[in-house]
Parts: structure tokens; C-alpha cells; sequence
């Protein structure tokens, strides 16, 4: 388990920690989905950027937020 003693920070409507570069990618490192449908069947999503299991090829928006439902017109 990884313990962290970080300032919460809210940015554009949601609640982050300040993570440095190296807290963030041991983060998101500590799980693994190989795709989306993983990651759904393991109710991991949606993944949030510095969350574990996030990296961005999973985010194919680009917006933070990895894995989540599909909102097409």
C-alpha cells in the first residue's frame, strides 16, 4: 500500500492530490487492464488520470479520464 501525504486540490470540479511525477507513474503503475473491457470488468472504470491502472492509451480523448462510457450522438 502506498502512502501518501498530499494537499487535496480541486480543478474543474474534481478532488486531486498534488502528486510529484514519480508518487503519480508509481501510482497508475501499481494496476495494470490491458483495455478498457478489462478495466470494466474489473469495476476500475472510469480510470482517473494519476489513479492506479490510468496511462494514456487508455484515454483516447485526452481529457484525464481513461475507460469512460461512450457518449456519441
Amino acid at each position: 500500500m502506498i502512502a501518501l501525504q498530499t494537499k487535496p486540490e480541486l480543478s474543474n470540479g474534481v478532488l486531486s492530490f498534488a502528486q510529484s511525477p514519480d508518487e503519480k507513474a508509481n501510482i497508475e503503475q501499481s494496476a495494470y487492464y490491458r483495455d478498457c473491457a478489462a478495466a470494466r470488468l474489473a469495476g476500475a472504470a472510469p480510470i482517473y488520470d494519476g489513479s492506479p491502472g490510468y496511462r494514456a492509451q487508455l484515454d483516447r480523448d485526452d481529457d484525464g479520464i481513461a475507460c469512460e462510457p461512450y457518449r456519441g450522438k
